[in-house]
């Protein structure tokens, strides 16, 4: 019986995905405005495909088929259109806004609590950043999760990863900042999160981490990790919502609510306080968890692609053992743990500058000369162009004779002139880059021109932004605001 194939409409819906697409400040200048157009982080290309649509697909190839995308007002129309453009056929995606600017700042938990009726079920909270690999198919954590809230009333299950060293040199520490790895205490048998070190812990002691007897005496032997990234992927209770209605002062899930939640499992006066809100029958039952993990049709889960490890629950959910009365059968509680390592494939959150071009570079390693397929479009890349087969080249994009490109993404509707050599860039959508220029290791943001025989290394560029034919600049960002200041200023020379 457990080997047939249930129509998938005829499953009731065991899980909703809540997507936050926010602004992406640490992508500045990427995503600042071009004039009153807004750059969506959402709709910002890696290899010329939205990062918006990595967490999509993956979604869609889980068997999970609601969304409730959350996003700043001002960016509704623009997601909404992308959406309605490039429909996903088994996903029903709710696109929810919220009055917000880049400067004002909105945390996940504040937009939990805003749309908690929104999410009647549990739920998997990601981000529109996060790009995983293949290995990783997020049926690895669902069943995981399905697994220990049957077996010992686990609440939560997190993905964090290991943080790969970028190459030296690949990219100028003038570009931003890159958020550092966090120090995590966990316990490996059971896979538990115990310890999140928070800033408000950093600023106390940043040399030392801080451990409470009582976690130790419940778990002697825990690991201490000092490199690895929270993917800000959390497959949840239902319940954890309610929880968080009552802490109303917390506004960073990551930074307040999940270390938070670690010490609840351990310590007694907040166990005793939330155990009866955290353990309610109003979540996921083992009969549903059952159908969603063993009876939808494996390729929709991409079984072939879950890695064999200990920490991977592919098997169905068994049922509790009866209890043994000298063995406390209260509910864990826990914090679950998936720890992706870097040989299992390349994962990322593409939240800075550095990252994009990482990412893009990434996928650039795995292209096979990626040109136009259309005969028409193929037909504006002259045929004396130098393209390596390590490239990327959007549609409607034309490239002149004797231009030379390698290990580049170029994206769609740019021009590129006579004898301009591209080397190591990313080159968003309608750049022109004018006769003879050259770019060493660039990020241009959309509608960016560079001038005739300018040059410029390790630059990044706002979108909208003119380099002046025959100017050398290296290792900065650039924006209009600065290129505005420069031009009023020498006005102003000039009229004196």
């Amino acid at each position: 019986m457990l080997e047939m194939d249930i129509p998938l409409e005829l499953v009731p819906p065991e899980f909703l995905a809540v997507l936050l697409a926010g602004f992406g400040n640490e992508l500045s200048p990427l995503t600042s405005d071009h004039g009153d157009d807004p750059c969506l982080k959402a709709l910002l290309p890696v290899a010329n495909t939205p990062i918006l649509d990595y967490p999509l697909a993956w979604l869609e190839n889980s068997g999970i088929k609601d969304v409730l995308l959350i996003c700043p007002a001002i960016h509704r129309p623009a997601i909404s259109h992308h959406i309605h453009s490039h429909p996903y056929a088994s996903l029903h995606i709710d696109i929810q806004a919220y009055e917000e600017t880049a400067e004002s700042g909105v945390g996940t938990c504040t937009l939990l609590r805003h749309f908690a009726s929104r999410i009647p079920r549990d739920f998997v909270l990601l981000p529109c950043d996060f790009i995983p690999p293949p290995s990783l198919p997020l049926a690895v954590l669902l069943n995981k999760f399905r697994t220990d809230t049957v077996s010992d009333g686990l609440i939560a299950t997190t993905c964090w990863f290991t943080v790969s060293k970028p190459e030296k040199n690949t990219t100028p520490d003038e570009w931003g900042h890159i958020a550092p790895p966090v120090s995590i205490v966990w316990d490996k048998p059971s896979a538990t999160l115990l310890y999140v070190d928070t800033p408000d812990d950093l600023d106390r002691n940043s040399e030392e981490v801080e451990l409470r007897m009582s976690m130790l005496s419940r778990y002697p032997r825990v690991a201490l990790s000092s490199n690895l990234q929270d993917s800000h992927v959390y497959v949840c209770k239902r319940s954890v919502l309610d929880v968080l209605q009552e802490k109303r002062h917390f506004d960073s899930f990551r930074e307040e609510f999940l270390p938070w939640l670690c010490k609840v499992q351990y310590q007694r006066t907040k166990r005793d306080r939330y155990e009866p809100i955290l353990n309610t029958m109003a979540n996921t039952s083992q009969a549903l968890a059952l159908k969603h993990s063993t009876l939808l049709s494996k390729s929709r889960q991409q079984i072939r692609h879950e890695p064999k490890s200990k920490s991977t629950a592919t098997s169905a959910p068994q049922s509790p053992v009866p209890a043994d009365p000298n063995i406390d059968a209260s509910p864990s509680l826990r914090v679950g743990l998936h720890i992706h390592r870097p040989e299992n494939g390349v994962i990322a959150r593409v939240n800075n500058v550095h990252t994009f071009m990482e990412m893009n570079r990434h996928f650039l390693a795995t292209a096979t000369y990626a040109l136009p397929t259309d005969p028409n479009e193929r037909a504006l890349i002259d045929q004396k162009a130098q393209i390596s087969s390590d490239t990327i080249i959007g549609d409607s994009t034309k490239v002149d004779e004797r231009t030379s490109i390698k290990k580049s993404v170029i994206g769609r509707h740019c021009t590129i002139g006579k004898m301009a050599k591209i080397v190591g860039c990313v080159l968003l959508d309608h750049c022109i880059v004018e006769d003879g220029a050259k770019l060493d290791g660039c990020i241009l943001g959309k509608n960016t021109k560079v001038g005739a025989k300018a040059e410029l290394v390790r630059c990044v560029t706002q979108a909208g932004y003119e380099v002046d034919a025959g100017e050398s600049i290296k290792n900065e960002k650039l924006e209009i605001s600065d290129w505005t200041a420069g031009v009023s200023g020498d006005s102003e020379e000039e009229d004196d």
